[in-house]
């Protein structure tokens, strides 16, 4: 359960801030909404509070957890699939709709390293900025620290 205040992540789109919570009937049903304001783009959502797991609304990341996405952003002994960009685009899509730290990290970590590689294509770019946007936020939030801060950090530990 989420109060009026909290920041909590959405999928895709997030750190947002609980700005109420509303009741709406719907089709003859009354319903709760939470309603969050994007931190970044000021868009607003309405989230019902019955749908929070499956739409995968959870709470910032605790500032232990980020040297474990460091960790992932570190992370040399893999093998990125050999397939094709449409391909590897659906999947670090549905990595970023799952909305864990973890996962953006893995998609971030993967673009980053192809980057280096190959040209990536529009939608891959797209994809790469939407991830470090994603979890600059969330970690600068986290920690309590300077955006710029925490995307220095992790610029540093793609140096090779």
């Amino acid at each position: 359960m989420f109060k009026v205040g909290d920041l909590a992540v959405y999928p895709a789109h997030g750190v947002g801030v609980i700005e109420s919570i509303e009741q709406r009937e719907i089709h003859g049903n009354n319903q709760k909404f939470y309603v969050m304001r994007i931190l970044d783009n000021g868009m607003t959502i309405m989230i019902p509070t019955d749908n929070v797991e499956s739409v995968g609304l959870r709470n910032v990341i605790d500032p232990e957890e980020v040297p474990k996405i460091y960790e992932i952003l570190q992370e040399r002994d893999f093998q990125i699939p050999n397939q094709s960009w449409n391909r590897r685009y659906r999947e670090y899509t549905q990595k970023i709709k799952k909305g864990s730290a973890y996962e953006v990290a893995e998609v971030l970590r993967d673009l980053v390293l192809l980057k280096s590689d190959k040209t990536l294509s529009f939608g891959e770019r797209k994809m790469l900025d939407l991830a470090r946007n994603l979890l600059v936020k969330e970690i600068s939030i986290a920690c309590k620290t300077d955006e710029k801060v925490v995307e220095q950090e992790i610029y540093r530990l793609f140096e090779m």
